[in-house]
């Protein structure tokens, strides 16, 4: 079976958060590069973190957003290659700091021509 990829949208509540402590972020650091190494091979473009603001682009305006009354907004993005829904789930699930309070993820399936 073919390997598929995924898109993670990594989605948040906006608001302030408790920052971490130099300690917190020595063990996130850990943790995360330890999941880079377990998951290397499924790890198709590790995206990023996005800024705060952006624009939406309609047929005939562009406006400032993300809007305020939105209850998440898009925080941070990757690619995750995989032979199942189920299988990129675990992987992205398995992330350091993407699983906590305040935050969900939404995965997709990249659809491929053919």
């Amino acid at each position: 079976m073919a390997t598929q990829k995924y898109l993670v949208m990594l989605r948040n509540v906006p608001g302030k958060q408790q920052p971490p402590t130099p300690a917190e972020m020595k063990e996130m650091y850990g943790a995360f590069s330890a999941w880079q190494t377990k998951f290397a091979s499924n790890i198709a473009d590790m995206g990023g973190k996005l800024r705060p603001g952006g624009k939406v682009v309609t047929p005939s305006q562009v406006m400032d957003g993300p809007f305020a009354e939105t209850k998440e907004v898009v925080a941070g993005f990757m690619v995750i290659a995989a032979e199942s829904y189920e299988q990129a789930i675990d992987v992205a699930r398995q992330c350091p700091g993407v699983m906590r309070p305040r935050t969900s993820i939404e995965i997709r399936e990249i659809a491929t021509s053919g």
